[in-house]
């Protein structure tokens, strides 16, 4: 039975369900989707949140023989130690320059590869390209760190070229000037063609009509990359520039630990070996908790300033 108000019909045999209103039915349509949901859930809080109880131990002097609930509270005393550590100052400086040298290199490279990638108009090369590019991405850093070692070493391959053209050999890995470039070039190489995937999708999406009324208008290539491709790429660049931010502490470890020596270990030590020297190697588990704890702090500190720096701009934003 209905009945007529105004121009509205309400049907009162069928109760009104309002938009934000969750119903067992709709759960039931929908099960497939609420399972696979839970169990992701699951998995992050298995993985992801339930272990953030660990970090009670950098309030502590922790002992694996007392565990958890019976080691000493220390307080602060174990990040008091780390500021007032040299190692870890000089470490987290060594961190933090590697970290921005690494974001700038790979971010500018990643769009300025997909850009180029997409100026390609042989298909066959431009799927050649894009194939040998994401290779790098799959071999792990033991493979890389190999083959920049042997390629840079005393009598390596660009050693050999220096020598061909009248130069003296360069000892790459005995002077600390050279570490930071080589691990910036590093992940250049290792994942400029896996990083540059999300931006040709995005390039992808662009209505190609902008791009004719732009050539009727006698605009050339880089006037269209200019004025066309990059405005319309923005909302991505920006969201996975304020992701990485928040990456920038994350430096590395295998590079610097494979291709660091004592000659250089005033530059290519990082926060993740100082936690590997204390917490695993010398069992300061509270220290090596402290120096990660902060690593983490840093890190939520940075994603927040970048998101209010853009939306103080008005673009793009995670929240």
């Amino acid at each position: 039975m209905s009945q007529k108000t105004g121009s509205v019909k309400v049907n009162k045999t069928q109760p009104y369900v309002g938009k934000n209103r969750v119903t067992f039915a709709e759960l039931k349509r929908q099960s497939f989707l609420v399972i696979t949901a839970a169990i992701f859930f699951i998995y992050g809080l298995i993985f992801y949140y339930i272990p953030l109880g660990g970090w009670v131990m950098a309030f502590q002097n922790y002992k694996p023989k007392t565990g958890l609930l019976h080691s000493k509270w220390v307080g602060l005393a174990k990040f008091k130690f780390l500021f007032e550590d040299d190692r870890f100052i000089r470490v987290f400086r060594n961190t933090l320059a590697m970290g921005v040298i690494n974001l700038i290199a790979t971010f500018v490279m990643a769009i300025l590869f997909a850009i180029l990638l997409n100026e390609v108009r042989n298909t066959l090369v431009k799927k050649g390209i894009q194939t040998i590019s994401y290779l790098p991405h799959f071999l792990s850093w033991i493979i890389v760190t190999g083959i920049l070692h042997d390629a840079l070493s005393t009598n390596g391959i660009v050693n050999e070229v220096i020598r061909a053209f009248g130069g003296n050999p360069i000892v790459f890995f005995g002077d600390t000037k050279y570490f930071w470039p080589i691990v910036a070039f590093a992940n250049v190489w290792k994942e400029t063609g896996w990083n540059a995937i999300i931006y040709l999708a995005a390039i992808t999406a662009i209505d190609p009509c902008l791009y004719e009324a732009a050539s009727i208008d006698g605009a050339g290539r880089f006037s269209k990359i200019l004025h066309i491709t990059l405005p319309s790429i923005r909302p991505t660049i920006i969201i996975l520039l304020l992701i990485n931010v928040g990456n920038v502490l994350n430096a590395g470890f295998e590079v610097q630990y494979l291709l660091g020596n004592d000659l250089i270990k005033s530059v290519s030590d990082t926060i993740d070996i100082y936690v590997l020297n204390w917490g695993i190697s010398q069992s300061d588990f509270s220290l090596g908790t402290a120096a990660g704890m902060f690593k983490s702090l840093v890190s939520i500190i940075l994603i927040l300033i970048a998101n209010s720096i853009a939306k103080r701009a008005g673009q793009e934003r995670l929240f």
